[in-house]
């Protein structure tokens, strides 16, 4: 039965602290294909992968590799028997180059030392048959999110793997970087790899599917043919129900200026100028642009993380100092980061402290002391309130699903009651029904008067939830428009609008 498949899945089964996370799975891979793996945040993708790549030990099941049973001790020993991962979260050594990074624990020797020769031409060939325009010598925190992503992917090619298992892939990459990376996949099933694909990006699973499996709370539901699946249908099979609307109605009323900025400009590359915009009370602002634009950098420095040349930032008509993230905090600011896992969780602790910690001055008592039952009850009624999946709040929050994670985020700074919440890619990396909650939120939010930054990749997101929308371009404010009135067209060529001689805006 498993021979006419590259990779069989076969009933497995997965708990936590007494929690099923996974529950009897199965899935069948075939050579030269892409297999896409959909459900909801918690549903169980990446634990089911994770046995697969002897990051976890499954609790009982069967994996099956061309036929042969086989069950992986360790990634190490995956990589060495053909099956790659490109995880969600980048795991990456920052502080060395991308050849060393590719070649980590398998360096390429002469005699005794490193051949660093052979190393630079084994990833430039690399490069080239992924036509990735890099140099091998640069160092990993000198490039862009989306180019680190684009590394990590060719690091799990390069060992000729039979199945790769690409875990949101896209999630930090331009439109044309996913158009090479879909270039890269056709030319791995041409050479009769099995590839796992996982994204919420319904439009993407289309373009690049063979056959689809859905998990829901970590059941099984099925396995389609792409051909025989629209997008309803897999939403209904993910969710359980109909999604009638992706995005909540707008229900908030912008009201009076509540934020003025003035020619924010950054001391250091890469740089923002002299950035101009209003802000309003109930108003969420939208910030587009391609990869190197410069919204991150313009959140961050309304935020105090980064130094300004010259600037001034004003709340209802009076100067504010926002100097650094301690001050942007007690003037009610809050910023969800765009990476979760280097700015945003603690991993090795709970989620009570992972919640509590940007508001643990209102936990002390008089004495100094930390009120153990206020962060509990406040940690339960945040988990009530934005609907985390986990067995209780004593889990780490590395065991949680990258969307849960980030609930866990948002409700940490809700906890400091903020009047302006900056929200960098708010929904990366969540699926279809968690985005419609955390859109629901934000929306209510707005509602309740706070004024929202949303700066987000994804066209829809922005056109769907915003009322206004600043397009920012190579660092520059090249336009702001109302959300009902633009189109894609206008914001893309407003993106545009200062490319020229830039090497770091990426189309």
């Amino acid at each position: 039965m498993h021979e006419e498949y590259l990779l069989s899945i076969k009933d497995v089964c997965k708990s936590f602290s007494g929690v099923k996370v996974l529950k009897n799975v199965c899935l069948n891979i075939k050579a030269g294909t892409v297999h896409s793996l959909m459900g909801e945040n918690g549903a169980g993708k990446s634990t089911l992968m994770k046995c697969l790549f002897g990051i976890y030990k499954q609790d009982s099941g069967e994996f099956f590799l061309e036929g042969e049973a086989f069950n992986f001790t360790d990634p190490k020993h995956a990589l060495e028997h053909g099956v790659s991962m490109v995880h969600q979260e980048l795991n990456q050594v920052t502080k060395r180059t991308i050849s060393d990074n590719i070649w980590l624990g398998r360096y390429p020797t002469k005699g005794p030392f490193v051949d660093e020769k052979k190393m630079y031409n084994d990833t430039m060939a690399l490069f080239q048959r992924l036509n990735i325009h890099l140099d091998p010598r640069t160092r990993l925190d000198k490039l862009s999110v989306s180019q680190r992503q684009m590394v990590e992917i060719a690091k799990a090619v390069s060992y000729d793997a039979k199945v790769i298992v690409l875990d949101e892939p896209t999630s930090s990459l331009t439109a044309h970087e996913v158009e090479m990376l879909f270039d890269i996949m056709k030319v791995l099933k041409n050479e009769g790899v099995g590839i796992v694909y996982i994204s919420h990006k319904m439009e993407e699973i289309f373009e690049v599917s063979d056959e689809v499996t859905v998990l829901r709370d970590g059941f099984y539901i099925g396995t389609e043919d792409i051909k025989n699946l629209t997008m309803e249908k897999i939403v209904n099979m993910m969710v359980g129900r109909e999604l009638e609307d992706r995005f909540p109605p707008k229900e908030n009323k912008p009201g009076d200026v509540h934020m003025t900025v003035k020619n924010l400009s950054t001391r250091y590359a890469p740089e923002i100028q002299d950035v101009n915009f209003e802000l309003r009370r109930g108003e969420i602002l939208g910030v587009a642009g391609l990869v190197g634009a410069g919204r991150t950098e313009m959140v961050e420095a309304l935020f105090g993380a980064r130094t300004l040349r010259t600037g001034e930032i004003f709340i209802d008509g009076k100067k504010i100092d926002n100097s650094s993230p301690h001050k942007a905090i007690n003037n009610r600011f809050a910023l969800l980061t765009e990476e979760r896992r280097e700015t945003g969780i603690y991993p090795v602790a709970d989620i009570t402290f992972n919640s509590t910690i940007s508001n643990i001055k209102s936990y002390k008592n008089k004495a100094g002391f930390l009120i153990d039952r206020k962060m509990k009850d406040d940690t339960d009624e945040q988990i009530r309130a934005m609907r985390i999946k986990t067995p209780n709040r004593r889990e780490k929050i590395r065991a949680l699903s990258g969307g849960n994670q980030q609930k866990v985020i948002i409700g940490r700074w809700l906890l400091t009651d903020p009047d302006i919440l900056l929200l960098d890619e708010p929904t990366r990396g969540i699926d279809v029904g968690a985005k419609y909650e955390i859109y629901q939120l934000i929306i209510n939010l707005a509602k309740r008067g706070k004024s929202i930054i949303v700066v987000s990749s994804e066209m829809p997101e922005l056109l769907g939830i915003t009322n206004r929308i600043m397009v920012m371009s190579n660092g520059r404010v090249s336009g702001i428009v109302n959300t009902d009135e633009t189109t894609q067209t206008e914001i893309f060529n407003l993106s545009a609008k200062y490319l020229n001689n830039t090497r770091e805006a990426e189309v």
